[in-house]
């Protein structure tokens, strides 16, 4: 057992501070809702959103999990799924406040608005979503916020120390999650206000976490096996076919779900989201035949995701065909986008900036070329029927994104390097991050053709 210093007691510290002050805040009932204005089905439905988008968070583990070193499975499974736990707190604590509290010029939300969820079981309706309680908006949301972070970890596995990440995760979603969520969503963010359309999340949470990825990745330099070249196998390839249809399938509550009703928008945005996802998918391994490589299950995979992805901030924007080329074109750049990364120094290990942050920007960029008033009454026409400045809106909220996303998130890797080391040592590399970090082994339950040949002579023997 190692000799414990006050840096590892310093997040049980944090913890229980958390939890003493809680005590405090004292307890609410639920809005009374006298004037009748909850809508059962839109409830129902939400809770069931609600549900579909916190699947995401392990599929997303088993989507990582399956792509990297089999010395590093656990090691990656368990960066992304820790966020369920410390995103949770945060946004309970301070994080919801931020993003959806008492507006500060447009900027971030007054951290007192709803400090520890205060006011928010007994609250009103939320203005944007009055079918449904304050306190499930609040849920519904969290679960985006959980998400967010965790897809950082694909671009930094195998190297990041599991403590450094998860201080990453605090600092993230109070600085650049929260002030993004409250620029897109609120009523009075300075995006929302100037017309950018983002109906899911292609801003708030996959170009903010690609943007954050690319930080990552050139603050902890190039892994070892990167540098000599070495072409690392996958460690289980259906762990990666399972990630995939859990985060399919939660990916249904993610952007039907952000319709905040059982309704007609809520079907087209389900509709979109799977056209979107079977078209990239498609996309991708047919591009890849035609490049000289062979149609495989992981290259589906990719695609599939990439084409959520690029749905998400059109899903209830955009009609149903125009959902094929939304899901065609991010796989055909994102595929482009990672390859040109391959021939360079740069070390992304599960391709996050290509897939999650070059794919929200095509998303984006499609909405503001193909969103229709047909679809959805509450916007004005995308470039492609002739609305041009809704194309220059989505043109201005994604630079403005990308630059503070990724420079807040550069002063955050470089702080906690100061603070704690972000990169395990080159021994702990070596060894892999499932034993030097969690004292854990992955075990595939399997054997080889030559484990499983001994085992029947032995059995035979006997």
């Amino acid at each position: 057992m190692k000799k414990t210093s006050f840096q590892d007691y310093l997040p049980f510290i944090v913890l229980a501070l958390i939890a003493v002050f809680a005590l405090f805040i004292p307890g609410e009932l639920p809005f009374a809702d006298p004037e009748g204005k909850y809508n059962y089905g839109d409830i129902a439905w939400i809770l069931v959103a609600s549900c579909l988008v916190f699947l995401m968070t392990p599929g997303l583990s088993f989507f990582y999990g399956g792509m990297v070193n089999r010395k590093n499975v656990i090691s990656t499974l368990v960066q992304s799924f820790i966020a369920t736990g410390v995103v949770s707190i945060v946004w309970v604590a301070v994080g919801f406040s931020l993003s959806f509290g008492t507006s500060i010029n447009g900027l971030i939300g007054d951290p007192s608005t709803f400090l520890f969820f205060k006011g928010v079981p007994s609250g009103q309706p939320w203005s944007l979503g009055t079918t449904i309680p304050l306190l499930l908006f609040a849920l519904f949301q969290m679960k985006f916020a959980v998400i967010t972070p965790a897809l950082v970890v694909g671009a930094v596995a195998e190297r990041i120390r599991f403590t450094s990440y998860v201080l990453f995760m605090v600092l993230f979603s109070l600085l650049v999650y929260a002030p993004i969520a409250h620029w897109t969503w609120h009523p009075d963010g300075i995006l929302f206000k100037l017309g950018v359309l983002d109906f899911a999340g292609g801003t708030v949470v996959h170009i903010s976490a690609g943007c954050a990825a690319l930080a990552g990745v050139l603050v902890l330099k190039r892994r070892k096996d990167h540098i000599e070249k070495k072409e690392l196998q996958p460690a289980n390839i259906p762990f990666v076919l399972l990630g995939t249809g859990l985060l399919w399938f939660g990916w249904f509550g993610f952007n039907a779900g952000s319709a905040l009703g059982a309704n007609g928008l809520a079907a087209s945005a389900f509709a979109t989201t799977n056209t979107a996802a079977a078209a990239a998918g498609l996309s991708w391994i047919f591009f890849d035949v035609i490049r000289g490589r062979k149609a495989s299950a992981l290259g589906f995979c990719i695609g599939a995701v990439v084409g959520l992805v690029a749905i998400t901030p059109a899903a209830g924007f955009v009609g149903i065909p125009q959902s094929i080329m939304i899901g065609f074109a991010s796989a055909i750049v994102s595929n482009l986008v990672a390859h040109y990364k391959s021939k360079t120094a740069i070390d992304d290990t599960l391709d996050v900036f290509p897939c999650h942050g070059v794919g929200g920007m095509v998303g984006m960029l499609l909405t503001g070329i193909f969103a229709s008033k047909n679809v959805n009454g509450a916007i004005s026409d995308g470039l492609f029927y002739g609305g041009f400045e809704l194309f220059k809106n989505q043109v201005i909220g994604l630079v403005i994104v990308v630059v503070y996303s990724f420079t807040v998130s550069y002063g955050i890797f470089k702080l906690i390097n100061l603070i704690h080391p972000l990169r395990v040592t080159e021994e702990e590399e070596e060894l892999g991050l499932d034993a030097t970090q969690h004292n854990e082994q992955y075990h595939p339950a399997m054997l080889s053709v030559q484990d499983n040949g001994a085992l029947k002579e032995e059995q035979m023997a006997h």
